[in-house]
């Protein structure tokens, strides 16, 4: 193993195979995971956690989130490393109990496994339950750490609390983990000396890189006596990562050593890592940072990312919504809430019958079929004179035949409030329950207040406002429409996405919610993927 800086007492642990198996469901190849092994021997790391040993078996997983023991025999672990694995507390505490638990996850004691630690990774609100499993491991013979996670949201109080329970049970190294990337080295300082009150062992540090301060603050709490130091391959890790291990190996070699301790490492993140990074897109961008500043789970980022549903508009009101009523705890049904931004009574004044009722209805989506057919469809509004109205700022036809525009996403409109300043339509969107700032944005541009409530699974139109499953502007549309009065609507531009693509099946389930709740006939007619009735404009 290779010399490391003055600090010999210095614990070096990489767990890119497990903190980074939330981007590939633990499945990495076995050519990657060998190789891997030895790039960590060469570059001194002392352990190497390969993964967690999940409890539920919900959806494929790859092996290294279960990292059983058979599957560690089965690879080529290089003598100078020590194998680690990670439980979630949560996973202890269920209804078949703890001890069932533990015999279930280790059923050999440490000296019949390749496993020499055991991190137990808990809230603070969980470590007193989980301290018994601190037990029963130690007395089985592993060394175990505690991993407090979300340390940056909790107080004084309650980290020399959890400091002073864990100095009476037998626990190897005592981790605090910045696991909402929202820390500064200011905080760690004081997270340290908290914990030192209360605890006199070894101290780890898990970091995340919200905000680019992953391996300063690593690097700080050395500084501060640290000792057990985490890092990841790229950074690999869930939401933005975390402190690169390329950039602390550098940081704890001599410069003679370094360069040998270097290469093997760089040569792995050529073959494996930098093409799963180019694919998953792991590490810090201005979402993310959003999220950290404002103590926000990274999951909410990551999932959003990954998403096609989510436009950047999308991206930017969910972290605003998240950061209003908490978002320290990953919740589906909290993300799936924040993007509904329209909550409340429904507020409206205008009636939408007075200029569309028992008239076809020309409706402009964004597509590129809007330009590539815009002669055939400007022929026919010239003929036909339907009541022609255009989703956001869409100008794919000429200005003087969209009679009026439609907006209803309130990050999108304040993006585009200059655009529809200098749009001389009337546009028609929710205006009494958007948040002041783009009310005032709109101040001058002349509107339809058109209400809006969003309920899952739900259409209803009335008078003066409706209710949509959801806030996209195809819904608001689409309701609106069907309040009018509106005796047709003919789409043009709603070309659809490309196969695999999770916005072709919202739209799908969109239209088919909507037609199960409006007479109202749609027909595309201009090429669409989507399901819903066609015909040819040429033929109009």
């Amino acid at each position: 193993m290779n010399d490391k800086s003055e600090c010999s007492e210095l614990f070096h642990v990489d767990c890119t195979l497990r903190d980074g198996g939330y981007y590939n469901a633990w499945d990495f190849p076995r050519d990657l995971i060998e190789d891997y092994l030895l790039a960590m021997a060469d570059a001194g790391v002392d352990f190497v956690e390969l993964g967690f040993r999940f409890l539920a078996n919900n959806g494929f997983k790859g092996a290294c989130a279960y990292t059983s023991d058979d599957f560690l025999r089965g690879l080529t672990i290089p003598d100078c490393l020590s194998v680690g694995v990670m439980v979630n507390g949560a996973d202890l505490l269920t209804d078949i109990g703890m001890q069932a638990s533990l015999e279930k996850l280790f059923p050999n004691a440490a000296s019949d496994s390749p496993v020499d630690l055991v991190r137990i990774a808990c809230h603070a609100h969980e470590v007193e339950n989980v301290l018994v499993a601190v037990d029963w491991l130690a007395q089985a013979g592993f060394r175990v750490g505690l991993n407090v996670m979300q340390i940056s949201e909790q107080v004084q109080e309650t980290v020399v609390s959890i400091a002073s329970s864990a100095m009476s049970h037998p626990i190897e190294v005592l981790y605090f983990a910045d696991s909402l990337g929202s820390m500064t080295s200011e905080d760690v300082t004081r997270v340290v000396g908290w914990l030192r009150q209360g605890w006199d062992g070894p101290i780890g540090i898990h970091t995340h890189d919200n905000m680019g301060l992953a391996l300063s603050n690593t690097l700080a709490a050395i500084d501060l006596g640290v000792t057990w130091l985490d890092s990841t391959v790229t950074g690999m890790g869930r939401g933005p990562g975390n402190a690169r291990t390329e950039e602390l190996v550098i940081e704890l070699n001599k410069a003679p050593s370094m360069p040998s301790a270097i290469k093997t490492l760089m040569t792995l993140i050529g073959e494996h890592f930098a093409p799963m990074k180019q694919k998953h897109q792991w590490g810090s961008n201005p979402y993310y940072y959003m999220a950290g500043k404002y103590s926000i789970h990274p999951t909410y980022v990551q999932k959003m990312l990954s998403d096609p549903r989510y436009s950047e508009d999308d991206v930017i009101a969910v972290i605003e919504r998240l950061r209003d009523i908490g978002g320290q705890k990953f919740s589906t049904a909290v993300l799936e809430e924040s993007r509904t931004f329209y909550q409340g009574p429904p507020k409206g004044d205008w009636d939408p019958k007075i200029l569309l009722e028992y008239r076809q209805v020309l409706l402009l989506g964004t597509g590129s079929g809007i330009a590539r057919h815009r002669e055939a469809l400007e022929s026919y509004i010239r003929k036909a004179k339907p009541v022609v109205i255009a989703l956001n700022t869409q100008t794919g036809i000429s200005a003087d035949l969209i009679d009026l525009r439609i907006a209803c996403h309130p990050v999108r409109l304040l993006a585009d409030s200059q655009k529809h300043l200098a749009l001389p339509q009337p546009l028609i969107t929710p205006l009494s329950m958007l948040p002041e700032p783009i009310r005032e944005a709109l101040s001058s541009k002349s509107t339809l207040d058109f209400g809006m409530v969003v309920k899952a699974e739900t259409f209803s139109f009335q008078q003066f406002h409706c209710v949509t499953p959801n806030s996209l502007v195809l819904s608001y549309a689409l309701a609106l429409l069907t309040s009018g009065g509106a005796e047709q609507v003919l789409m043009a531009g709603f070309d659809g996405y490309p196969p695999g693509d999770k916005r072709n099946d919202e739209t799908a389930e969109i239209i088919g919610m909507f037609t199960k709740s409006s007479d109202l006939p749609l027909l595309a007619v201009t090429p669409t993927s989507h399901r819903v009735a066609s015909a040819s404009i040429y033929h109009f």
